[in-house]
């Protein structure tokens, strides 16, 4: 039997106040944030992958060949409006078959590839009605992975910055612990400053 192949969705819309530019045009010693997590999402399995863009729609053209990027006009409005601009643009898609989606933040840099299987290979028995998300030392974090069953609620809570917490909170949520294979850390500002802490959110 197959098994369930997710799609990946990464929210890179926001301005990075914190950061001083966009995060997904920020790059470090390794390269581009943006391509990494892209890289993460589909090593990791996912495919396709979409990518939502906002305060910096240029970052399209650092995105690999096959990679959708999707523009949330209302980026401003927070992760919300990134969420449903994603899930949105997967149910244009020609992909009827895709039964799960990974989401993924642009501002976690040592995210690898053997977090976001680990996740799916969790939640591949629960297919469209599974949830589950990685957790760092029991502190939950991302990738989230949402069955399609959900993405109709998801869009329906979705709003500001708080994404799809009310719906992660309410519902039945499969943690899967990572913090052997990294921190989950969400970088709100450049490396070698403060500002870094774990986004809970979706």
């Amino acid at each position: 039997m197959i098994g369930v192949v997710p799609a990946g969705l990464l929210l890179a819309a926001g301005a990075g106040s914190r950061m001083g530019r966009p995060k997904a045009l920020v790059h470090d010693e390794r390269g581009s944030w943006l391509q990494r997590a892209v890289a993460v999402l589909r090593e990791g399995g996912c495919d396709p992958v979409v990518v939502v863009l906002g305060a910096a729609p240029e970052a399209a053209d650092l995105l690999p060949p096959g990679v959708r990027a999707v523009l949330a006009e209302d980026w401003a409005e927070g992760m919300g409006a990134s969420l449903r601009a994603g899930l949105a643009a997967l149910d244009a898609l020609d992909a009827a078959s895709v039964e799960q989606v990974v989401v993924t933040l642009v501002d976690l840099p040592d995210l690898v590839p053997a977090v976001v299987a680990r996740v799916v290979a969790a939640a591949e028995t629960g297919r469209g009605e599974a949830l589950a998300r990685a957790s760092y030392d029991g502190e939950p974090g991302h990738p989230v992975l949402i069955g399609r069953d959900h993405w109709a609620g998801v869009r329906d809570v979705a709003r500001g910055d708080r994404g799809a917490r009310d719906l992660l909170s309410a519902g039945d949520v499969l943690l899967v612990e990572c913090c052997d294979l990294a921190g989950g850390e969400d970088v709100d500002s450049l490396p070698g400053s403060p500002g870094h802490q774990r986004d809970a959110d979706a």
